[in-house]
């Protein structure tokens, strides 16, 4: 069970955090913690696995992206977590993550790149491909970008 100051922190931690060199310092002050404390409790929260992970939305086309492309990539099994590696280290991916195929989808690997042009996305995906030596992938671009929110687990 969560303490009711443990719910208080993750309905702080479940809306969009400042962009700052420390987002967790207002989400402490507004609970009434040092920074510290609230970071000793977000560890704990995750040890205990109520928080998994803490994410970024990016609104691509606010920061000049007006492309961006999901590639699904055919890697080898045995080849995954290299090239999977390899293709998150660039700076042009904003997610890198694999999944299962199917029979008719052959895919295993998802990466989302942002350009400028859907020209650029695919100039970087052939860099991609050259760089892991992936051959088979396809593109897939975005028509809208679609409202963006966060979970919330307990309101306000």
């Amino acid at each position: 069970m969560l303490t009711e100051l443990e719910q208080k922190v993750i309905r702080g931690l479940q809306r969009d955090l400042p962009v700052t060199a420390r987002p967790f310092q207002e989400v402490a002050q507004e609970l009434g913690l040092s920074e510290a404390e609230l970071t000793v409790i977000i560890r704990r929260l995750m040890d205990q696995g109520y928080i998994r992970r803490f994410g970024a939305t990016i609104r691509h086309r606010l920061s000049g992206f007006q492309a961006n492309a999901m590639v699904a990539w055919s890697v080898p099994a045995d080849q995954i977590e290299q090239v999977g590696t390899l293709m998150a280290a660039c700076r042009e991916v904003t997610h890198c993550y694999e999944r299962q195929t199917s029979d008719t989808w052959p895919y295993n690997l998802y990466t989302m790149i942002h350009g400028k042009t859907q020209a650029e996305c695919e100039d970087i995906a052939q860099s991609l491909a050259a760089a892991a030596g992936i051959r088979d992938y396809v593109l897939l671009f975005s028509d809208a970008e679609l409202k963006k929110t966060t979970m919330r687990y307990f309101q306000e």
